[in-house]
């Protein structure tokens, strides 16, 4: 069964009156009917619940509850946590409840799936959704997304992905055998099905045809001559996808030859 939150709901008492805002206690962040909310756990070892206020009400005694909608995350979902799930991912459940206001801890923001990626900067406040959850079947609205990479999965913003110049599909750095690391340093990529039609538009050196690309490389080159073989390393993995070894191979056994390098 779906996990649910702690608390009876409180029952609805005659001579209630509706409120505009609440103050948290012991802050001066006030609270809305429409604002993001994080309510204390029941166990202290969890993170606060989120939740989505939808009335504030103080009874005749003026004890105030909030009638709130509740986000799960995804690991208090019958599916559990997969993957694509990112940190800050929550789902807008169905499941209503009514609280007491002194529950609530602070206030946080859930932006749509897309405004979240736009962010510069995540901060603790942060969290967004792109589901609703069905708490007590498990269904998802929409039960379907988009997903990319040779894994087919939906996508996490927590984990960088390269873009094809080519196809303009995105990929995950593991997935297409490469480290994070080496996947921050490109300036281009082409997945193995467009790097074929990539390599008609390089020049028979095997260097990127953009010039900014084709002046690092050279500078590269210069790194090998004086190097060697781990230079050559590092070559491989800054430019893993424009052959760069090979045309500077080339070009370097031309100076060993000649006894120079010329453009």
């Amino acid at each position: 069964m779906a996990k649910t939150r702690p608390g009876v709901p409180s029952k609805i008492k005659t001579g209630r009156k509706e409120l505009d805002t609440y103050t948290i206690k012991g802050t001066n962040k006030v609270v809305r009917a429409g604002d993001y909310v994080l309510m204390r756990p029941s166990d202290a070892g969890k993170p606060p619940y989120v939740a989505r206020v939808e009335k504030i009400e103080a009874d005749a005694r003026n004890n105030v509850k909030v009638h709130c909608r509740w986000y799960y995350r995804p690991e208090e979902s019958l599916g559990g946590r997969r993957q694509f799930h990112g940190a800050k991912e929550l789902f807008l459940s169905d499941h209503f409840d009514v609280q007491s206001a002194h529950t609530i801890e602070g206030k946080c923001i859930v932006h749509t799936f897309k405004n979240y990626t736009r962010l510069e900067n995540v901060g603790a406040e942060d969290y967004y959704c792109r589901f609703e959850y069905k708490a007590a079947t498990g269904a998802f609205t929409p039960d379907r997304v988009a997903v990319y990479c040779k894994c087919e999965m939906p996508y996490n913003p927590d984990d960088l992905m390269v873009q094809c110049d080519g196809c303009k599909d995105w990929y995950h750095p593991a997935c297409v055998g490469m480290t994070t690391e080496e996947a921050k340093l490109l300036d281009h990529f082409a997945c193995a099905e467009c790097s074929s039609d990539d390599d008609v538009k390089k020049s028979q050196n095997g260097f990127a045809a953009s010039p900014a690309d084709d002046v690092k490389v050279r500078l590269y080159l210069s790194l090998v001559i004086a190097c060697g073989s781990k230079a050559q390393e590092k070559i491989m993995a800054r430019f893993p996808r424009v052959k760069a070894t090979e045309g500077i191979m080339a070009s370097y056994m031309t100076w060993k030859l000649f006894g120079a390098y010329f453009y």
